[in-house]
C-alpha cells in the first residue's frame, strides 16, 4: 500500500471534518496548518446555540430559490472557514495552509471549482494564512496564494 502524500492527507482530514456539517446544500470541511501541525479545524453550520438547518429540515436560501453562491444574508451557516479561523490564534495562522473540501449534500460529490466567498476570502487574507488547498477530486486539488486575492474589489 503506498503512503499518502502530506496534501492528500490534510484534504482527506478536511474531508472528514465536513461530515460535521449541517447544511443541507454543501457542507465544508477546512483544516489549517502550520509546519506541519493543525492549528484547527472547522465545518458549516450554525452558530452555537442556533437551530442547524438539517434539524429544521429546511434552507432558507433554497426556499427563496437563490442560486449557489449567493444570498450568503439569508444563510443560518458560518462557513468552515470563519469556523477554523475563529478557533485559531492570529499568531498561528500566519504563514499556514488551509485545506478546503466541500462535498454537494444532494448527490455526495465533491464540489468541483470550489472557492471562498469573499467574506471568506477576506477573513483568510487578514488571518495571515499564506495559501488555500482546495479539492476538486479525489485525487485532484488546486493551490492558490493569498496574496493573489489582494487585488479583488
Amino acid at each position: 500500500m503506498e503512503r499518502v502524500d502530506k496534501t492528500q492527507y490534510y484534504l482527506n482530514i478536511a474531508e472528514e471534518v465536513s461530515k460535521r456539517g449541517t447544511c443541507l446544500r454543501n457542507n465544508y470541511g477546512s483544516v489549517i496548518v502550520k509546519n506541519d501541525e493543525i492549528i484547527s479545524t472547522g465545518y458549516t453550520g450554525a452558530p452555537r446555540g442556533r437551530k442547524n438547518c438539517i434539524d429544521m429540515g429546511e434552507c432558507t436560501r433554497a426556499k427563496l430559490n437563490l442560486p449557489s453562491g449567493t444570498g450568503y444574508d439569508k444563510c443560518r451557516s458560518v462557513h468552515s472557514e470563519q469556523n477554523a479561523i475563529i478557533s485559531a490564534a492570529r499568531k498561528d495562522m500566519i504563514g499556514s495552509t488551509l485545506y478546503l473540501v466541500g462535498i454537494n449534500k444532494r448527490n455526495g460529490e465533491y464540489v468541483t471549482d470550489n472557492e471562498p466567498c469573499i467574506m471568506c476570502k477576506r477573513m483568510i487574507i487578514n488571518s495571515g494564512i499564506e495559501k488555500v488547498v482546495m479539492r476538486d477530486t479525489k485525487d485532484k486539488y488546486r493551490v492558490t496564494l493569498v496574496k493573489e486575492w489582494l487585488d479583488i474589489e
